[in-house]
């Protein structure tokens, strides 16, 4: 059995870990907000997730369709399309995913 002072000491030390990285970002905001190296970190990587995000979901789900990749890129285009077209995201987003889902489910 463990002891008490000794677990609670154990949780003392892991609320505290956890409290700081939380804080530290907003404690260290001054000094990374006027950083260069953090401003153009802050331009390329949304970009950068995104597209990492892209990538990964649209490999994994095309692994998994029996019909190929062809609903995933359908959709991916759509949204290109819209977004080139309209430059309204939610409209381009909630389109590519209504396609995608009837797409995916159509043949099954």
């Amino acid at each position: 059995m463990i002891d008490t002072s000794y677990a609670l000491g154990v949780l003392a030390a892991m609320a505290l870990v956890t409290f700081g990285l939380r804080a530290l970002p907003f404690l260290a905001a001054r000094f990374l907000q006027s950083h260069p190296l953090v401003q153009r970190l802050g331009r390329f990587l949304p970009l950068a997730i995104m597209t990492l995000l892209l990538l990964h979901s649209l490999v994994g789900s095309a692994r998994d369709n029996p019909f190929g990749p062809w609903a995933e890129l359908a959709a991916v285009a759509t949204v290109v399309a819209l977004q080139w077209w309209r430059r309204q995201p939610l409209l381009s987003i909630l389109a590519g995913t209504a396609l995608y889902v009837l797409l995916r489910n159509w043949g099954q």
